[in-house]
């Protein structure tokens, strides 16, 4: 972390039943060290008590000097696309199992962050999509994404078409359900289930997974993240397809549609208790055997 911390921005998985009480006994243990707490607005919604100012999530962000996330993976995606931009350092608390970004269990979230907060951690910068929808010569749409950008077909069960380039450069023309630009942090979401790679997180690369390609030749690639990368949507005529951002924002796509996918200019920087490790969570998280 690269300040002083003094100010604390606590978030919530939203609509859930618990999360307002652990975001109460939350903000009471921050407080007790001294610091200041400011809730995200949504969250504030659901506390038991009023413990602290809340905020709109798109304004937090300049205020505060760490968050706080307790939920899941899926909320601290929703987080981390607003506060990247303010360059403000992520903890995950996991209501559930383990995850991949909420790493600290819910039991052990005051031992765990009092570490953290007294020096004792592990930073990760990861790296964020940024996305342009161009039609017609115009941005229609823009976005970003810490998973993955996916372009799909619709509800009916018919292949749609695209053109990929990367760096301006022609690689191929596809049929198939769709394609996903997965990150390395989305490499572990989608991208695997749909066949990808999995990416060490901190790797500047990104990977083009095919979904359910027509022509079986058709294999996931890994570029470098300094790459952009070009989808075109073609024969859309009579189709439907769309493109989603982590699974959580959509946007409905046309023919001749032009998807462009790149590195953000700002990372999300993650932090961890100090000991942890991707491959521990990869074991847990995909029952892969423990050492013999």
């Amino acid at each position: 972390m690269k300040k002083p911390i003094t100010k604390v921005g606590l978030f919530g998985k939203y609509q859930h039943d618990t999360v307002g009480e652990h975001v109460a006994r939350l903000a009471r243990f921050l407080r007790a060290r001294g610091l200041t707490i400011l809730i995200d607005e949504n969250t504030a919604r659901v506390l038991p008590e009023a413990v602290a100012p809340s905020r709109p999530l798109d304004a937090i962000g300049r205020e505060i000097d760490l968050g706080i996330v307790i939920g899941g993976d899926g909320t601290l995606l929703h987080v981390a696309r607003v506060l990247s931009a303010a360059g403000v350092p992520i903890i995950g608390v996991n209501q559930g199992r383990l995850g991949f970004l909420t790493d600290i269990p819910l039991a052990e979230m005051e031992r765990e962050i009092g570490r953290i907060l007294d020096g004792d951690y592990q930073a990760e910068q990861r790296l964020l999509l940024a996305a342009e929808i161009m039609r017609k010569g115009r941005i229609a749409h823009t976005a970003r994404a810490f998973n993955d950008v996916i372009i799909s077909k619709g509800e009916l069960a018919r292949l749609i078409e695209w053109e990929t380039y990367i760096g301006g450069e022609f690689v191929n023309s596809a049929r198939g359900d769709g394609i996903i630009v997965a990150s390395p942090t989305g490499s572990t979401a989608y991208a695997m289930s749909a066949g990808g790679p999995i990416l060490q997180p901190t790797l500047p690369a990104l990977a083009l997974v095919p979904i359910c390609p027509h022509t079986l030749s058709n294999r996931p690639i890994v570029v470098s993240s300094d790459s952009i990368i070009e989808i075109v949507m073609i024969g859309l005529a009579g189709s439907h397809a769309h493109v989603t951002f982590d699974g959580q924002l959509h946007h409905t796509l046309e023919d001749n549609d032009r998807i462009y996918v790149r590195r953000a200019d700002h990372p999300v920087e993650l932090i961890h208790p100090s000991g942890r490790s991707h491959y521990d969570t990869l074991r847990e998280k995909l029952h892969w055997g423990a050492k013999y």
